[in-house]
């Protein structure tokens, strides 16, 4: 879930802070927490915001015709002369529609004035801005952090405008890269809040270790940086090139979001698909690290169910944010292997055809999305003798904005018994209508016999 309305964000479990698709959270009401106890801010932390709050931004989206905000996240600067670094999905409303929108900053001495999109990073969630000034403060990357070096089990500290409350600073600790994810993400044991993405996540020695992006909404203390480098990166990309043309920003992020599907697919190929037995089947699943799975049954409902259902569902916890009601990028995959108990042939078809429809991932925007078109189809193996003969349901919509970029959903029923069947769903979101095609071959190919 993701609230950009107070500044954050999320992708399936996380919320960016300002995050894996982005729907808004329900507005909440504050409760003023009690005061903490004296002495309950380090004097490292004392130091730490001291020297960095002057480089502080409070970034906000304003509703043109308005005058008000409709979003806010952090930001700082990094330059001198203004450049400042924050998140794509702080900016994201602008970037799509700068005719509505228009960006502001605000800074703890009170100032505020407008603010120019420089570059972007999508599949990082980065964004450069510059405010006009000379001589500005301004904070400087980690070097250790930038060379991928850093510790686990340094302090670090976040800081940013958490639920317009005012600049604050969150001590917690640095653990490194999240092992079971293929976009590159530090886990951060801070409370990063609404409002605090883009802002800056410094070590003792002051300089920037991370960018605040996400945290978790099912745990505590489980927040998520952008590692520094990506940041030195994009800056230094954005001080070489010519600043982004806003007239073809939709062109370059579905730029990004295609050279980004691309990498993905192609590591997911190199990983290689495995089998796993369910019943007398073997269904295909990813051999790479990054996918999340989860089993699941029936055999404990009451009343007891006439048909049994056993499965499993992974996914690839790999969300891109593109706009409030879109994102990009997951990959789902199930499998359930139903047994009829006491339905007939007629009763145990009626049963599983529930399960045949569209996997198409949820969260439809006619405004993003074309409607979905479905094909249906017998498949015959190769081989009778080692792969059962399938019924294939095939789904896709194109997205309206990112030429080139579709969400697909694959459907699979074996066809080869009256009471039993192995039901295999695949779920693409943002992907190219080649890599599409691949995959799901290589999948449907791989759905076999148990030996």
């Amino acid at each position: 879930m993701m609230d950009r309305r107070r500044g954050a964000g999320a992708w399936r479990g996380w919320i960016c802070a300002a995050l894996f698709a982005a729907v808004p959270a329900a507005a909440q009401s504050l409760v003023p927490p009690p005061a903490p106890p004296e002495g309950a801010v380090s004097p490292a932390a004392e130091r730490v915001y001291a020297a960095a709050r002057p480089s502080l931004l409070q970034v906000r989206t304003l509703v043109e015709a308005a005058g008000r905000q409709s979003s806010i996240g952090s930001g700082f600067l990094v330059g001198a002369d203004g450049l400042a670094i924050t998140n794509y999905h702080v900016v994201a409303q602008y970037a799509l529609e700068p005719a509505t929108y228009r960006l502001e900053y605000a800074r703890p001495d009170g100032t505020q004035g407008a603010l120019r999109l420089l570059a972007i990073d999508v599949a990082h969630d980065l964004a450069v801005v510059r405010l006009d000034g000379a001589e500005l403060p301004y904070l400087r990357f980690d070097a250790a952090a930038v060379a991928g070096e850093l510790p686990r089990g340094e302090r670090a500290w976040a800081m940013g405008n958490p639920l317009d409350l005012g600049f604050t600073i969150v001590e917690g600790t640095w653990n490194g890269r999240v092992e079971r994810s293929y976009d590159e993400r530090v886990h951060f044991t801070g409370a990063i809040n609404p409002g605090m993405s883009g802002g800056p996540a410094v070590g003792a020695g002051g300089t920037v270790v991370g960018i605040n992006v996400a945290k978790r909404l099912d745990g505590e203390l489980v927040s998520f940086l952008v590692p520094a480098r990506h940041a030195a990166a994009l800056l230094e990309r954005a001080r070489s090139e010519a600043p982004l043309d806003l007239a073809e920003v939709r062109t370059e992020i579905g730029r990004q979001l295609l050279a980004w599907q691309d990498g993905f697919y192609s590591a997911l190929d190199a990983g290689g698909l495995r089998t796993s037995a369910f019943g007398p089947y073997r269904a295909p699943e990813s051999a790479s690290p990054w996918f999340t799975c989860w089993a699941r049954t029936n055999t404990e409902q009451r009343p007891k169910p006439r048909a049994s259902l056993d499965g499993s569902s992974c996914s690839s916890q790999s969300t891109l944010f593109v706009a409030d009601d879109i994102g990009s990028g997951s990959l789902e995959y199930s499998h359930a292997y139903a047994r009829s108990r006491d339905l007939n042939a007629f009763q145990f078809a009626t049963f599983v055809s529930k399960y045949q429809g569209s996997a198409l991932p949820g969260g439809w925007s006619r405004k993003r999305l074309t409607a979905p078109e479905c094909r249906e189809a017998f498949v015959a193996p190769a081989d009778a003798a080692s792969a059962p003969p399938l019924r294939a349901v095939w789904c896709a919509r194109a997205y309206r904005d990112f030429a080139g970029l579709y969400d697909v959903a694959l459907t699979t029923v074996t066809q080869d018994r009256a009471g039993e069947a192995l039901v295999s769903r695949l779920s693409m979101q943002g992907v190219s209508y080649a890599n599409a095609l691949a995959f799901g071959r290589r999948f449907v190919g791989a759905i076999a016999w148990t030996p």
